[in-house]
């Protein structure tokens, strides 16, 4: 009988080690990653977190400690100028504007700012942008919905704040 307890006291330690030490992961898809230099931003942006990051295309899996920890990697991925399917979308107020300042959108290459220019293409009324390669910001003009420029933004993969 004492061999029993002692038993299964391990199993049950064994069981707790388990779940403390159990990862959590999330898969986001749809994230804008044309270049090697996309790659290398999504990653910088996941592992500075302490997660680790899987980059196929453009699905992005987190994998992290905690449920928080990962939660946490996907926030750095949003502030960095990207999004996926599975993140949280930066709020925006939904406002008719001429112009908008967005700032934080990711624009390595010229690849990114072309997804840049086709995604303000679907935005009806926006008319001109100023984006370019290495922008820390640009403008968008016409006569638009911000929130709509922000659901054409994360469609194509990017995040951004929109003022």
């Amino acid at each position: 009988m004492k061999s029993f307890n002692i038993l299964m006291i391990g199993a049950a330690l064994a069981a707790l080690t388990s779940v403390a030490n159990a990862e959590s992961t999330i898969t986001l898809s749809g994230v804008h990653n044309c270049c090697k230099g996309c790659t290398k931003g999504i990653e910088g942006a996941i592992t500075k977190t302490g997660a680790s990051a899987v980059v196929d295309d453009t699905t992005v899996t987190i994998t992290a400690k905690t449920e928080a920890a990962a939660q946490k990697a996907a926030e750095s991925l949003v502030a960095a100028g990207y999004y996926g399917e599975g993140a949280t979308a930066p709020a925006v107020t939904d406002a008719k504007v001429k112009s908008a300042k967005v700032s934080g959108v990711h624009l390595c290459c010229g690849k990114c700012v072309t997804a840049v220019e086709k995604a303000i293409k679907t935005v009806a009324g926006a008319n001109t942008h100023t984006a370019e390669k290495g922008a820390a910001s640009f403008t968008v003009e016409g006569d638009f919905s911000t929130k709509e420029l922000a659901g054409a933004l994360n469609k194509a993969g990017f995040s951004g704040k929109i003022q």
